[in-house]
């Protein structure tokens, strides 16, 4: 195995076309035109927005975020496992691989997806959010091991930027399909939506071959590998657990992380869902929304690698979830398209920063020159599945019973009061240190 050069910049621009390739299915599956789409062809005129899904009536929006949850909480299962077992044999790039083309696949198969074929569309829709998780934890693994402490934020920062510049590219070659059928002879009002599901799953495996080519392996572990495989990964799992348990900071971290990340990750999956339903703005508007808060992303993810020199990783998340509060309580009483356009746009300015500080703090919290670092991120993917897990069965649950999504808008803001006095005491105990 090669040895990693830290600081390189073509090992960076590598990586950070990871960033580029799955954040495509990010914005296009998780947060705009699989949602617009899936909103419109489950509101029926007999059943209004209650759909039927293997003999169970379930609100539409709420299926599709109890099929989210399921998935995050499956592989937040499985995932420790399943990085301990690529940090001692030696095969970080290769499960990275395979989740990224089964997440791609996944996304093809979304092409076929109708009304009449929900419970397939469900099914591989769960699988896509599977398959971009495990990619996720893999690469985001790789960020100690690329850069020193020193430059943690800014290439935290620069993934960020290149995945949200790639997933606007994608999400406007894909509009152009939707907006402007007639141009290319397309008669059928979902095929637009549907080509693009299968374009995201194009442009998800084929970009990810650049950082698959450049990025290396980790090394095996002679000792570890030479025993059975399911105690192999037991006994790297204890190992890094136990070592994370004496780690003061990330102890106090991760509590803070998984109540913030659960209000944040869930209001990105259901901002579309939220203006359609609740403002009834149309597909075409909703999708310009959320290019407007990707682009927006791209400004705020630098804006706090810049503050976080100055004032520390910690103070910023801490003023950034209290922008995340009022975002929550703005949400319950908005009215107008204007009113979205403008809580749009600050979503977007700490989106970006809240993601990417966030990743960069936990890996500067990490020992230096670890070389488990796949088993070390697990714990951190597994915080933010968890939270995601919470976050949307919340929200799904609150809106089942009140049939009203304003509701759910102002109960995430629970999580980021509870996760921002949990920054605060991690603050206190960090007072002697700077980031």
């Amino acid at each position: 195995m090669r040895v990693i050069e830290k600081n390189n910049r073509r090992l960076i621009r590598s990586w950070s076309m990871f960033d580029w390739a799955n954040s495509a299915y990010n914005l296009v599956i998780t947060s705009t035109i699989f949602p617009a789409y899936y909103t419109a062809i489950t509101q029926t005129a007999e059943k209004g927005d209650v759909v039927s899904f293997f003999g169970f009536e379930v609100v539409n929006t709420a299926l599709s975020n109890f099929a989210l949850a399921f998935s995050y909480l499956f592989m937040a299962c499985v995932l420790p496992f399943l990085s301990s077992y690529a940090d001692v044999q030696g095969k970080k790039k290769t499960m990275m691989m395979f989740f990224t083309y089964f997440g791609a696949i996944a996304c093809m198969g979304l092409f076929f997806f109708k009304l009449e074929t929900l419970e397939l569309g469900v099914v591989l829709f769960g699988l896509a959010a599977m398959g971009y998780i495990g990619g996720v934890l893999f690469n985001n693994s790789y960020l100690p091991q690329i850069a020193t402490v020193d430059k943690q934020d800014s290439v935290s920062a620069q993934g960020f930027a290149y995945g949200y510049v790639g997933c606007v590219t994608l999400q406007l070659i894909c509009l152009v399909f939707i907006l402007k059928p007639d141009w290319f002879g397309i008669t059928d009002s979902t095929f637009g939506p549907r080509l693009s599901f299968l374009l995201v799953g194009l442009w998800w495996a084929g970009f990810s071959t650049i950082p698959f080519f450049v990025l290396p392996n980790n090394q095996k572990s002679a000792i570890l590998a030479s025993k059975k495989v399911f105690r192999t990964v037991i006994i790297e799992y204890r190992i890094v657990l136990r070592r994370i348990q004496k780690m003061q900071r990330i102890r106090r971290f991760l509590p803070a992380y998984f109540f913030y990340a659960a209000g944040v990750q869930t209001l990105m999956i259901v901002a579309a869902a939220f203006g359609a339903k609740e403002l009834q703005l149309e597909s075409s508007k909703l999708i310009i929304t959320i290019l407007l808060i990707q682009l927006v992303a791209i400004f705020g993810a630098y804006l706090m690698s810049k503050l976080s020199t100055k004032f520390g990783n910690i103070k910023v998340l801490i003023a950034v979830v209290f922008v995340w509060i009022g975002v929550c309580v703005s949400a319950f009483f908005i009215k107008t398209e204007t009113e979205f356009y403008v809580l749009a746009c600050l979503v977007g300015l700490v989106m970006g920063g809240v993601q990417s500080l966030s990743r960069s703090t936990y890996s500067k919290f990490l020992p230096e020159n670890i070389k488990d670092t796949t088993s070390f991120f697990s714990f951190y993917d597994i915080t933010e599945k968890l939270a995601i897990v919470l976050g949307l069965f919340s929200f799904g649950l609150i809106e089942q019973f009140t049939h009203n999504i304003r509701y759910s808008a102002l109960f995430l803001s629970v999580f980021f009061i509870i996760g921002c006095g949990l920054l605060f005491r991690l603050l206190r105990f960090n007072k002697a240190m700077t980031l």
